[in-house]
């Protein structure tokens, strides 16, 4: 996955805002009051992370127990923001949230992400790896960039609060 700079990820989503298009017209499928369905159906379990999300929301990234991780795809648009709040003295995750733009399978990679990190030490989660999401998810090979940008997220959360003790 590419990490690009938050401006170029507004870029993105701003892209696809002014469109005016939605994926369901893009990709020639039904929107069905939520989730978009195709020919291939998403699993049970990505219909249920999109449709009731976990942990979405955002901390304030100048507090010193937060660490942020801004990822995105831009050959798909995907943006995703995880953050987590960390124990300093024990440096576990007792809290993440997660804000993504894209599709359901993003989303639910997201939503999985946030509620496996927490309560976990921070190389415990770091070591959480995409092919775990994925198949937890079943997501298809063509949603795998999905995974792989949680996976990503979570690292770059890590890396952040890491980079923000060091300066403290």
């Amino acid at each position: 996955m590419v990490k690009i700079c938050p401006k170029k990820l507004l870029d993105i989503m701003l892209a696809h805002i002014a469109r005016g298009v939605t994926r369901a017209s893009v990709l020639g499928q039904q929107a069905t009051g939520g989730l978009i369905v195709s020919k291939r159906a998403y699993h049970e379990k990505v219909v249920d992370h999109y449709n009731n999300p976990r942990n979405v929301g955002s901390f304030d990234k100048n507090d010193p127990t937060v660490g942020t991780g801004l990822v995105g795809a831009p050959a798909c648009g995907d943006v995703m923001k995880l953050q987590i709040k960390v124990d300093e003295t024990s440096g576990q995750i007792v809290d993440a949230c997660f804000k993504t733009f894209g599709c359901g399978s993003a989303i639910a990679s997201s939503s999985v992400a946030s509620d496996w990190i927490k309560g976990r030490p921070m190389d415990e989660a770091a070591s959480i790896k995409n092919s775990d999401i994925a198949r937890h998810l079943s997501l298809p090979p063509v949603k795998l960039h999905c995974s792989m940008l949680a996976e990503d997220a979570i690292k770059a959360a890590v890396k952040d609060y890491r980079q923000k003790k060091e300066k403290a």
